[in-house]
């Protein structure tokens, strides 16, 4: 118990035999100490006491800015994802050669959700293709708004994966394993660079309005990482983050004292080092949480937006608004600082995704309907702003689509991860070229194939990160999202 020693002569005023100081220092477990703690400690006079979990070094919040390993190119990332896998052969991969072959069933080796087969029926291109921009790309028709941009855009055609089924597939492409418990690409990034702005996650999450992915969360969990690092889940109408706002009797004062409370318990059980750890780290989420009850609804304020700009996105037509305004809401969370933001075209099951098993034309025209202005609009918009040099973007789902029907009637097609289509844009990434090529049926990479983890690598490198550099203990192995045996960038693109 800590006493105040009285003077003297002082008159003697007791409770209990307690003097008012000291009854006034106990009351409420020393809670009337707590401002003064926290304003000492924010004018320095404790921070020598705050200390990692060797007891030595200084303690940094997990999201403290860090500098980068090699000269960054990019400074965001948006990563779009296609959430079931669209066809290359339909969208960007052009295959003439597959027009005639329609209905024909031939000799040729798949690998889908179904096994491996070694005959399919041809199920030729539903679209046509033409050739865009001074590279002349050959785009489809379902892509006209896109078509504009490929002077800005980085193809590659020749992608793989190690599994066609979606559950596996969708770690892999987000997190470059295909069993859960690895942390996610926009939670590497955040580890090795930590944040810019103290008032927003660094990694944040748009679901599609028909619901998440297959697997949920594990597409942006921290994995093994401290959960700071995780994906942090934002919606483009109404609340933007859930269970933020604090219960209606808990005003702003009450937070914060609650907070100074958190930080005067922390200075308490410095002697505990891994208590300190876990300590600091919840003071910092509380504090993140805190702020963005104040600064997340003014990342999907649009207000300040003109109508042109809306219109640009697509947030004037009723198919292209949600889409559109996702991607609008991207560009104003990258000008804020945050690192990684990842949006889902698809969710649910079935057709409420890419996934065309059944009717290809019915999926395929109402998915990229709902995409096409919305994303050309983002790089247009970007590259107007002069963001686009700093802003890496990301297309692509977690597999493509084979040649073949999936069955004996109708359009459908099967998984594909032999060979697929995906590109990036801006974040000092080469525009008007196309990397690498499947065979003339587009089903396997046959020229310059690429793994997931070439992806990744490029990413980290084109963020500032070493791809083989960038390393979290654990299991008793330094652990890598490009895996321990590494991985290069895909240097031609870069």
């Amino acid at each position: 118990m800590s006493h105040v020693p009285e003077q003297p002569d002082s008159p003697r005023n007791t409770f209990c035999g307690q003097t008012r100081r000291e009854f006034l220092w106990e009351a409420g477990g020393s809670f009337t100490s707590v401002a003064l703690a926290s304003m000492l400690a924010s004018d320095g006079f404790l921070s020598s006491q705050a200390v990692a979990a060797d007891g030595k070094t200084a303690f940094e919040g997990p999201l403290a800015p860090k500098s980068s390993m090699v000269t960054p190119r990019a400074k965001a990332v948006i990563f779009l994802f296609m959430y079931g896998g669209p066809s290359q052969v339909d969208t960007f991969d052009y295959k003439p050669k597959l027009y005639p072959l329609d209905g024909k069933t031939i000799d040729v080796d798949t690998r889908g959700r179904g096994g491996p087969k070694s005959q399919g029926r041809i199920v030729g291109p539903k679209w046509n293709f033409k050739q865009y921009g001074q590279c002349g790309k050959y785009v489809s028709e379902l892509f006209p708004h896109v078509g504009e941009c490929v002077d800005d855009i980085a193809f590659i055609h020749s992608m793989t994966a190690d599994s066609p089924l979606h559950g596996s597939a969708m770690l892999m492409m987000n997190s470059g394993k295909v069993l859960s418990g690895a942390p996610c690409l926009g939670s590497w990034v955040n580890y090795g660079l930590g944040t810019v702005n103290e008032n927003l996650p660094g990694f944040v999450v748009m679901l599609d309005q028909t619901g998440g992915p297959i697997s949920g969360a594990k597409n942006w969990s921290s994995g093994y990482m401290p959960a700071s690092y995780a994906g942090t889940v934002m919606r483009s109408n109404g609340v933007p983050i859930l269970d933020l706002e604090p219960p209606a009797d808990l005003d702003r004062m009450t937070q914060r004292k609650m907070l100074d409370h958190l930080r005067e318990m922390n200075e308490r059980h410095m002697a505990d080092r891994l208590d300190n750890q876990d300590l600091a780290a919840r003071i910092h989420s509380y504090e993140l949480a805190y702020r963005m009850q104040e600064h997340a609804p003014d990342a999907i304020d649009l207000t300040g937006e003109t109508e042109e700009t809306r219109e640009l996105y697509g947030m004037d037509q009723e198919n292209t608004r949600d889409f559109g305004r996702k991607c609008l809401m991207a560009r104003r969370l990258v000008e804020r600082g945050v690192r990684f933001v990842q949006i889902y075209s698809g969710g649910n099951h079935n057709d409420a995704n890419w996934d065309a098993h059944g009717d290809l034309v019915k999926n395929h025209e109402y998915h990229a309907g709902n995409t096409d202005k919305a994303v050309a609009g983002l790089l247009k918009d970007l590259k107007r702003r002069g963001m686009l040099d700093e802003t890496l973007v990301v297309w692509g789902g977690e597999f493509g689509r084979q040649p073949t029907a999936e069955y004996a009637e109708g359009t459908g097609r099967d998984h594909n991860s032999d060979g697929f289509t995906m590109w990036m844009a801006g974040g000092g990434i080469k525009g008007g070229v196309s990397l690498g090529t499947t065979d003339e049926l587009g089903n396997k990479a046959v020229e310059r194939p690429l793994h997931v983890k070439h992806l990744h690598a490029t990413i980290l490198r084109q963020m500032g990160l070493d791809p083989n550099a960038l390393t979290y203990f654990h299991a008793g192995l330094d652990q890598k999202l490009v895996g321990v045996e590494g991985a290069q960038p895909i240097h031609e693109l870069i």
